[in-house]
């Protein structure tokens, strides 16, 4: 059997970080062609949801990981975040138990992030970490928007309790509205936020910058 992995969510500020490990034969993979699956960003998101019902069904097997705001925090200041999402990534092919593993790694250094996985999993298999991956194999392709699918799902449950915030990435005008607002009312921010990120610091650093005045 087959896996792909990739994540959905890795670059935004509010809301968790979404990883899919989707298993499948040679025969699942042909059939993920024919009915058109590719990265989930260069689809819509109604065609994501249509297809993500297909995946579902046909997928011999998938598994799926949320990380919280807080654990990436945590993790971000110990470790990094590629270390977090390697250690996740080992933990899904323990469990799925593949005979390869094709993954879309994140940013630069593809090998590096593959070496931190294979020093996590219990079973040497040929581990595949590269940049585009999504675009490149069909089975990352359909993991790609299992996840997006799934956070998709979760943010819009985090609209109906907190607000429409947007998108949640750094890039989103209403994202960082939300941000600024929250943080003038409260003083903080909620635990849907990524406090480690450089667009939260930025909105807390005039205050900082007021209360270190004050201690002098």
């Amino acid at each position: 059997m087959i896996l792909g992995i990739d994540e959905a969510g890795r670059g935004c500020v509010i809301g968790p970080l979404v990883i899919c490990g989707l298993l499948a034969s040679k025969e699942t993979i042909e059939r993920f062609q024919e009915i058109g699956v590719r990265d989930s960003k260069q689809l819509s998101r109604k065609k994501r949801e249509q297809l993500g019902t297909e995946i579902a069904s046909l997928a011999e097997d998938f598994m799926l990981i949320k990380i919280s705001p807080g654990e990436i925090d945590v993790c971000l200041w110990r470790h990094g975040l590629n270390s977090l999402e390697a250690a996740k990534t080992a933990e899904m092919i323990n469990h799925l138990k593949p005979a390869v593993a094709y993954i879309d790694a994140p940013g630069k250094g593809a090998r590096g992030y593959a070496r931190l996985i294979n020093s996590a999993i219990h079973v040497r298999i040929p581990i595949i970490a590269e940049n585009f991956a999504d675009r490149n194999y069909p089975v990352v392709s359909a993991a790609s928007i299992l996840a997006k699918v799934h956070r998709d799902a979760v943010i819009q449950e985090l609209h109906g309790e907190y607000g429409d915030f947007g998108s949640g990435y750094p890039s989103d005008r209403k994202t960082r509205e939300f941000l600024r607002h929250c943080y003038q009312r409260e003083g903080k921010f909620p635990d849907i936020v990524r406090t480690g990120w450089a667009t939260v610091r930025k909105i807390t650093a005039p205050r900082q910058a007021d209360l270190a005045h004050i201690d002098e």
